[in-house]
């Protein structure tokens, strides 16, 4: 491909084992398209994404996507049970292992206040629930199944100030378990990761953590002001 097909051109960065880190851009920065190419929707058209070391098109799609857990923008939901929408990436999953990433997501508290608690039907696509109680059952169904590497695409963009912060506290206490990858453009969402690197026209602009970036005086700090201003 020439460069003027390139979404992404000289992207190459280390995600440690257990880290927090947050890819942030504009709108067409190549934000998605840079999470699409983890569990191979599709693959990269030069260089390489490795895995501990091994390049992901060396093994299935099916050992590969069995280590990821995805939360998007757009949650998708069942008319079931709260307890089978979270158990559905894991048909076996046991009511233990349902509360737990319930718990970890900070589902637990709303679910428990429902007249059926787990057992409560959520209507079709979750009508019956907030979006803010949406993602979070999102959350816990993308964790049921224990990934190593979750990865958030604009996960909390439509929610409110509240729910946001619920969700960055679930991230918060999942440092460490595994690698999470949050794709945000709202900033408030990101401060909290131990990395982060700003793209423009699918190409790192900059990068470090939150305090970092706000002292360069560059590309993050205006994208930071003018959000803040805008709410």
């Amino acid at each position: 491909d020439s460069p003027a097909d390139l979404i992404l051109q000289n992207l190459s960065f280390d995600v440690q084992a257990g880290q927090v880190v947050a890819i942030v851009g504009l709108s067409g920065a190549g934000k998605t398209t840079l999470v699409n190419l983890v569990p191979r929707f599709y693959d990269v058209s030069g260089g390489a994404i490795l895995v501990d070391g091994i390049d992901i098109r060396d093994v299935t799609l099916s050992s590969l996507r069995a280590q990821i857990g995805i939360v998007t923008q757009d949650t998708v939901l069942f008319d079931d049970t709260i307890a089978n929408n979270i158990a559905y990436a894991l048909p076996n999953a046991d009511r233990v292992r349902v509360e737990a990433v319930a718990r970890a997501a900070h589902a637990h508290e709303f679910i428990v206040r429902l007249a059926s608690g787990y057992d409560t039907m959520i209507g079709e696509r979750g009508q019956r629930l907030s979006g803010g109680q949406r993602q979070r059952l999102a959350l816990a169904r993308a964790l049921v199944r224990r990934p190593h590497i979750l990865m958030l695409d604009e996960a909390t963009s439509n929610l409110d100030s509240k729910s946001e912060r619920l969700i960055q506290q679930s991230i918060h206490e999942l440092r460490g378990s595994c690698t999470v990858l949050i794709i945000a453009h709202r900033l408030s969402t990101v401060e909290m990761a131990d990395h982060i690197y700003v793209l423009e026209d699918g190409k790192v602009v900059e990068e470090g953590r939150h305090e970092d970036l706000m002292g360069m005086g560059g590309v993050y700090s205006e994208y930071y002001r003018i959000q803040s201003m805008s709410e």
